[in-house]
């Protein structure tokens, strides 16, 4: 019993350098992901424009925020498989994305400016229940989500070619931590304009922050043309 005993510490003993260092690298990978994920996101976008202004006019958030976070994982799962090697691939697909994607970036920007201009903006007041265009708001999330060329871009192709080259299971590793810096950044983005609550009550506020949203769109759309 021992003997058995004795050889059997010497076996976990022996196992215990190649655990931890086959640890560390799977944690390595994952921080590496949720940094590289973390700096694509963060950056002022079509995405994220969006939904600072549907929480500050406290319209459907925790749907917007649910939707940004499913759309962007499915994303992040995409590059993770061959979408992303597909699409980089295929000069036609790229030309398709970035023409559509642009126009539509256009049209939003236009729509963000009329509103800048008119000063129809405001704080919504009540149940947000009462509101009737739950439609339309899942709708535009998803298509600025979905149809964004820039998410795809970053999510799918970046991050797609950035996590191929892990090796064995830090591939996981690297798309589960992109993931969580997507599921973290957005509801942290969603739940914590309330705090500026105070500074949009000011309707020359809302004028300055949809201007701000339409140049961010055709700045983003001009880049994509040119």
């Amino acid at each position: 019993m021992n003997i058995i005993h004795y050889t059997n510490q010497l076996r976990i003993v022996k196992l215990r350098p190649f655990c931890s260092k086959g640890a560390m690298m799977l944690s390595g990978a994952f921080f590496k992901g949720m940094a590289m994920g973390g700096g694509l996101i963060v950056a002022i976008g079509a995405q994220n424009a969006f939904l600072l202004r549907q929480a500050l006019q406290r319209r459907y958030v925790a749907m917007c925020i649910v939707t940004c976070i499913c759309c962007d994982v499915l994303l992040i799962a995409l590059g993770a498989g061959s979408v992303g090697r597909a699409i980089a691939s295929s000069p036609m697909l790229l030309e398709v994305v970035r023409i559509g994607g642009a126009l539509f970036l256009v049209e939003y920007g236009r729509r963000a400016a009329v509103s800048a201009w008119r000063g129809q903006s405001r704080l919504v007041q009540g149940d947000e229940r009462s509101l009737p265009r739950r439609g339309p708001v899942f709708r535009a999330a998803m298509a600025l989500s979905l149809l964004n060329p820039h998410a795809w871009l970053d999510t799918v192709v970046l991050l797609g070619a950035i996590g191929a080259q892990q090796s064995g299971d830090g591939r996981i590793s690297f798309t589960a931590g992109a993931m969580a810096a997507s599921v973290l950044w957005f509801t942290s983005l969603g739940l914590g304009a309330r705090g500026l609550t105070r500074l949009f009550a000011r309707p020359a506020a809302w004028r300055m922050l949809d201007a701000l949203i339409a140049m961010v769109m055709w700045t983003i759309a001009v880049s994509l043309f040119v």
